[in-house]
């Protein structure tokens, strides 16, 4: 299954309308889109607008390739798990954002062995055909995926954004100093 997700705060309907034309031509293959407020006819996926936690998590694991908007909650959720993903930038001049640091983001993202950047409909369906006929696989986290530096980032996103406690709380602040 291909889990897309585009975010909750903006639609994102380039992403989603490039992956349903590919998903028409490629049938056999389940997509499955948290969409937030996208408004695009896309025939070819199921969607729905938000996840739970939980749910989202369970999609994502579950998930043979990951399509996303560059947020990082994605990016590190992706490193995290081990999953393949490919990213679309949101564009500015495309009114998708309020600016293109997604583009910024993506090309960094992209040294990482799980990242492939598309920034239109024809990079995406080459991606997407890349990642189907080399079959990636899912890998574990320990495989190297990510470099070991974003450890620490992973565990503070994560605490953040899913409130869920990581291993140990790293660093701790108290009346302005700082402690660990």
């Amino acid at each position: 299954m291909i889990f897309a997700t585009v975010g909750t705060q903006l639609p994102f309907d380039r992403l989603l309308t490039n992956l349903d034309s590919w998903a028409a031509r490629n049938p056999n293959m389940h997509v499955f889109a948290q969409c937030g407020l996208s408004t695009a006819k896309v025939p070819h996926i199921k969607t729905t607008p938000t996840l739970s936690q939980s749910a989202f998590r369970h999609h994502f694991a579950s998930a043979s390739l990951i399509v996303a908007h560059a947020g990082m909650g994605t990016i590190l959720t992706a490193a995290e798990l081990g999953k393949p993903v490919i990213l679309m930038p949101r564009r500015a001049a495309l009114n998708e954002h309020r600016n293109d640091h997604q583009s910024d983001t993506a090309r960094e993202m992209a040294k990482l062995s799980n990242v492939m950047i598309a920034e239109d409909e024809a990079a995406l369906h080459a991606a997407l055909n890349t990642a189907m006929s080399q079959r990636l696989c899912t890998q574990s986290p320990k495989h190297e995926t990510h470099p070991a530096q974003l450890e620490g980032l992973i565990d503070v996103v994560r605490d953040f954004v899913w409130a869920v406690p990581s291993k140990e709380a790293p660093v701790q602040f108290h009346k302005g100093a700082v402690s660990t």
